[in-house]
């Protein structure tokens, strides 16, 4: 019986793919994590500590938050218990902290729970975990692809240390490709030429598992004798990514290149992530709309037009759709970033509220009130005002705010495009 089962079980790893064969067994195998694996690296330091505490392991797919919590576990002397976020019940939950539990009563070590796609952790499973896993009776190690800050409940990032992981880079990727031959874990003999190395290394974008699963689909594909060349690995490794999440963060971080690009005016490059944004699939009204308020706030008076050029290409977009809008939004992306920039009016109703929000309250001047309403004049409602087409002047001169005192000033208009206009009208307007 003894036999079979050792059988069995060599079967069943036999039976895995090469990621999981080559999965790493110690710190010292991990690569790409330097920062967080190297001497003087945080994992590093707690396991020579003895403690591990909670852990959110944050970065893209394929980096290795699965191989950091297995070897933490391991190298901590701690059963580990691995489950998905979404799909774990809470029946489930109350068993791993019971088993820890007794094992801590016994003089053992805390559990490790393990939980993917934390992200998606239900408030019914954290409320059951949070308490113990504040006292120390298990230690959580969440991974998630998303920036924990904006998709993990704050009560679990209050109780844990996010950890923020690296994309591998071409260099890596190979280092990992070589091991797994020199390993054994592909046939025998199989020999990968530098072209299909950088292949794999350079398609699979930083993600370990994809180039480990191309290498492997490779060394079915290739029949021939030799070593495998670029045209099979480029078979394997199948068409570059498009990893894009309208849900999650890059849905954000993309937008924010654009607009920071447009902002520095620099139309090349804002074109550029344009481009990323298009072919990721992005919603073209959600980019209208970012760029009518880039139009408003980074443009403003500087060059007016752009403000209706932004409205009339939403309206487009809305009336053609892609493909063909690509080309409005390419004319609007370009116009944009060769504007002037001025972000003053923005500026003036930023500081005009923040200073309203201050203030005990707000009365308006007497001569500004309307003295139309019956009675109101008897208060000296309207009273002073003076009608700026009569005497524009006189009528520059009054202070609409808070009489007595030193009007504050909001607008200060830059010397760019069209608001170099306005300062000068301003100027020879104020007294």
């Amino acid at each position: 019986m003894h036999l079979w089962s050792a059988e069995v079980q060599r079967r069943v790893d036999a039976a895995q793919p090469l990621a999981a064969r080559l999965r790493p067994r110690s710190l010292d195998e991990v690569i790409g994590q330097a920062h967080l694996t190297g001497p003087d690296g945080i994992l590093r330091k707690l396991i020579g500590s003895g403690h591990l505490g909670s852990l959110i392991l944050w970065g893209p797919p394929g980096t290795g938050k699965t191989t950091l919590a297995d070897v933490l576990a391991r190298e901590g002397g701690r059963p580990c218990t691995t489950a998905n976020a979404a799909t774990i019940g809470v029946k489930q939950i109350r068993e791993v902290l019971d088993t820890s539990r007794r094992r801590l009563a016994d003089g053992g070590p805390a559990t490790v729970l393990f939980l993917d796609e934390i992200h998606r952790f239900s408030k019914s499973q954290q409320d059951v975990l949070l308490g113990d896993v504040e006292r120390g009776v298990v230690s959580l190690i969440g991974a998630t692809t998303e920036n924990p800050w904006y998709t993990v409940n704050d009560a679990l990032i209050s109780r844990a240390t996010v950890l923020q992981l690296n994309r591998l880079d071409a260099a890596a990727v190979a280092v990992l490709l070589d091991r797994s031959i020199e390993r054994g874990e592909v046939p025998s003999g199989t020999v990968l030429s530098a072209e299909a190395r950088e292949v794999i290394a350079d398609r699979c974008e930083g993600d370990a598992r994809r180039a480990l699963a191309a290498l492997e689909l490779a060394c079915h594909l290739h029949a021939g004798d030799g070593a495998i060349p670029a045209a099979t690995a480029e078979q394997a490794i199948g068409a570059r990514g498009r990893r894009f999440d309208r849900q999650g963060d890059q849905h954000y971080d993309l937008a924010s290149a654009l607009i920071k690009c447009i902002r520095a005016s620099d139309v090349d490059a804002s074109i550029h992530w344009l481009a990323v944004l298009l072919e990721a699939g992005e919603d073209p009204r959600f980019i209208c709309r970012r760029l009518a308020i880039l139009a408003s706030e980074d443009i403003g008076l500087a060059a007016p037009q752009a403000l209706q050029l932004a409205d009339a290409a939403w309206s487009v977009v809305e009336r053609i759709g892609l493909p063909e809008a690509e080309l409005t939004l390419s004319e609007l992306v370009v116009y944009l970033a060769s504007c002037p920039k001025s972000n003053a009016a923005a500026t003036a109703i930023w500081n005009a509220r923040s200073a309203i929000r201050d203030l005990p309250g707000v009365e308006v001047p007497l001569h500004l009130r309307s003295g139309q309403t019956r009675g109101a004049r008897e208060f000296g409602y309207g009273e002073g005002y003076v009608y700026a087409h009569d005497d524009p002047e006189a009528a520059a001169a009054m202070n609409n705010i808070n009489p007595g005192s030193e009007p504050p000033t909001y607008y200060v208009p830059s010397d760019h495009g069209f608001e170099a206009t306005i300062k000068a009208r301003l100027e020879e307007g104020r007294p």
